[in-house]
């Protein structure tokens, strides 16, 4: 079911329908080497085939992890004879430097029109030389949609797809087919042939019911299992969901991290959200966090996902706070640009013979031995006085409170400033 022209192609419409970039350079015949990005089974193959497929240039196929430079010499040789060639090379962000060379010249005199596949982001995978000389085109998972309408097709046509089989599928079969393959059309049609292929003929008619459809398909295809673009988006999505205080979400996308068995990540990133977006508004939510991860490690997955529920709901429904991070960092970025001075003497280390003779801790000021355990005196190096980190949020009671103790500290020292003023 490959498509021969850039009509067959399902989905990605913002790329290949009418009016669109790639349709348009067709048309043009004004072909330029391109990246296409996202994940498996979304059309990037396809789109490289309805390329050669309606320019009529031949289509060659390589993988820039295992195929050669030899691979290469190959194609570029049929290139010169041929006038050009559509090289789709998958895997491209694996593509090393001595293949990389060698195709650049082919590139730029456009003998080669490459067409790179890649799962991960090529704006951080793949080498500037070959990114430069490339337009990057996004493509995105298969709707609903379009999964049944390349069903509908497969089904129907005698040459390429099913077509001479006396296939029934029942609705729920269709339904579970179309979304248990999660937007991936190269899996959801691979389990429509084998559910076909290896259902008997029953009173002249091969019937494919849920069960089977479930069978042939085993589960399904989940994104975010990889170390690629994929697993990092689901991360990023779990946290913001709880930093968003959507609690449905954050389910939904620990419940996607459980079904790929990322544990490890989902434990490191609970801890994470309960100090970073939380944090000062609740602290009590860090232990309770803690408290969780430690259950759900002694436990292992399935009923971790008991304790991890536990955990997702109270960061979602917690009050708010990033002010503990915003501080740190606020702090690191002065410390970095090398903002900083001496420490003053009355705070220097004075457990040592000699100390009191550079002045080294002579006039400290040991707060406890004052009312209210506090005394008036510097810290900061004498260039930073006026520096603030710190910068409290009130969404919690606790943090609330901070910021009412912050408030009378800064007065007691502001009045204790202008008494000692000459």
């Amino acid at each position: 079911m490959r498509p021969q022209s850039l009509d067959d192609v399902v989905g990605q419409q913002h790329l290949v329908g009418p009016h669109q970039i790639i349709r348009r350079m067709v048309a043009a015949k004004r072909l330029t080497s391109m990246i296409l990005y996202g994940p498996p089974g979304t059309g990037k193959t396809s789109i490289a085939s309805a390329i050669a497929g309606t320019t009529h240039y031949a289509l060659r196929t390589l993988n820039a992890a295992t195929d050669t430079k030899k691979d290469l010499q190959v194609v570029a040789e049929e290139a010169k004879f041929s006038g050009s060639v559509v090289l789709l090379l998958d895997e491209i962000h694996r593509l090393d430097k001595t293949k990389q060379d060698f195709l650049l010249p082919h590139l730029e005199s456009g003998r080669i029109i490459l067409v790179g596949a890649t799962t991960e982001n090529p704006y951080l995978n793949i080498l500037p030389a070959i990114r430069s000389r490339t337009q990057i085109f996004e493509v995105f998972p298969l709707t609903p949609e379009d999964i049944s309408r390349a069903i509908t097709r497969a089904l129907e046509d005698k040459d390429r797809g099913l077509g001479n089989y006396p296939v029934t599928l029942t609705d729920e079969a269709r339904e579970y087919l179309i979304h248990a393959t999660n937007g991936d059309l190269r899996s959801a049609l691979n389990g429509l042939e084998l559910a076909v292929l290896s259902t008997e003929t029953v009173d002249g008619a091969i019937t494919i019911t849920q069960q089977v459809m479930a069978e042939s398909l085993q589960k399904p295809d989940l994104q975010g299992d990889a170390d690629g673009d994929a697993h990092y988006d689901l991360i990023s999505a779990f946290q913001k969901s709880i930093r968003g205080s959507d609690v449905d979400a954050a389910l939904h996308y620990l419940a996607r991290l459980i079904a790929i068995g990322d544990l490890n990540s989902i434990l490191r990133r609970l801890l994470v959200i309960a100090y970073e977006d939380i944090g000062l508004a609740n602290p009590q939510t860090a232990n309770r966090t803690l408290t969780a991860i430690t259950a759900a490690e002694r436990l292992g997955l399935p009923e971790a996902r008991i304790p991890l529920a536990n955990a997702v709901i109270d960061l979602c429904l917690a009050p708010k706070s990033n002010s503990a991070i915003a501080a740190i960092d606020a702090a690191i970025a002065d410390v970095q640009a090398g903002r900083s001075g001496a420490i003053p003497d009355a705070l220097k280390d004075a457990h040592y013979k000699g100390a009191a003779k550079l002045g080294h801790g002579v006039d400290y000021k040991f707060p406890h031995d004052f009312p209210g355990d506090w005394v008036a005196q510097d810290y900061l190096p004498e260039n930073m006085r006026r520096v603030h980190y710190y910068e409290p949020k009130t969404t919690g009671k606790y943090e609330a409170a901070l910021s009412k103790q912050l408030a009378t500290l800064q007065q007691m020292k502001a009045q204790a400033m202008r008494q000692h003023k000459p």
